[in-house]
């Protein structure tokens, strides 16, 4: 959303594709988990009377809005593209399949992963852990607006200080706010390493990828 506060940001949008089509030339296989926080949150809606399993779904159905167009975007860029829903409809998008988004990475076409999991109570963060265990992913990139996992808020509080690597235990002993509990703990039973970094850097993608030292590491432990 940018800086407007809701919906879609079409600079940002294409930034976000530009910076996804110079690591696929890379030849690096590109899944991508949206979330739809910038049009509807589902755990903020149930705080003013939604129900919850609802809203959940409402959050849901705005992943794949996010999903159409980042795969607009993005194939504007000539990259090919599949967008894959945990919830069926077909004529927007793929079901989710594990074999065939293994076989699109395999042809050389990115990715995308919306409608979360098909399951209320489930974030985001939960989602893409669990879908980068299943299509074997080397990595999570988890991609903020701050260069990586801080103490506290760095927008809040002037003496955060960053933490360049973590243990996935320093995570949930510390309560830092990197991905939700569920989703640290399938990355920790399943080793999956998560690099947290800024996405609002032009580049930063491109610079994780090369094995540049970025933002926060978290492994091990």
């Amino acid at each position: 959303m940018g800086n407007q506060g809701f919906g879609i940001d079409p600079q940002v949008l294409r930034d976000i594709a530009q910076e996804i089509k110079e690591v696929h030339a890379l030849g690096a296989e590109i899944a991508i988990v949206i979330g739809g926080g910038n049009i509807f949150r589902g755990s903020t809606a149930a705080n003013y009377g939604v129900d919850r399993v609802t809203a959940d779904y409402m959050g849901m159905l705005a992943t794949v809005m996010n999903g159409l167009a980042l795969q607009g975007a993005l194939e504007k860029e000539g990259v090919m593209t599949r967008l894959q829903t945990a919830i069926e409809m077909h004529q927007v998008a793929e079901p989710y399949i594990r074999r065939r988004a293994i076989r699109h990475l395999e042809k050389g076409r990115a990715v995308i992963f919306a409608g979360g999991n098909g399951n209320p109570f489930f974030t985001t963060d939960t989602t893409a852990s669990l879908r980068a265990v299943e299509i074997g992913a080397e990595v999570i990139l988890k991609a903020t607006k701050v260069d990586g996992v801080y103490s506290a808020d760095p927008l809040l509080d002037k003496d955060a200080v960053m933490f360049p690597q973590l243990t996935y235990l320093d995570v949930l002993q510390l309560g830092l706010k990197v991905m939700d509990s569920t989703a640290i703990s399938l990355c920790m039973d399943n080793q999956l390493p998560i690099i947290v970094f800024n996405l609002t850097v032009q580049g930063n993608i491109k610079r994780v990828l090369s094995g540049e030292t970025l933002g926060t590491v978290v492994q091990g432990g």
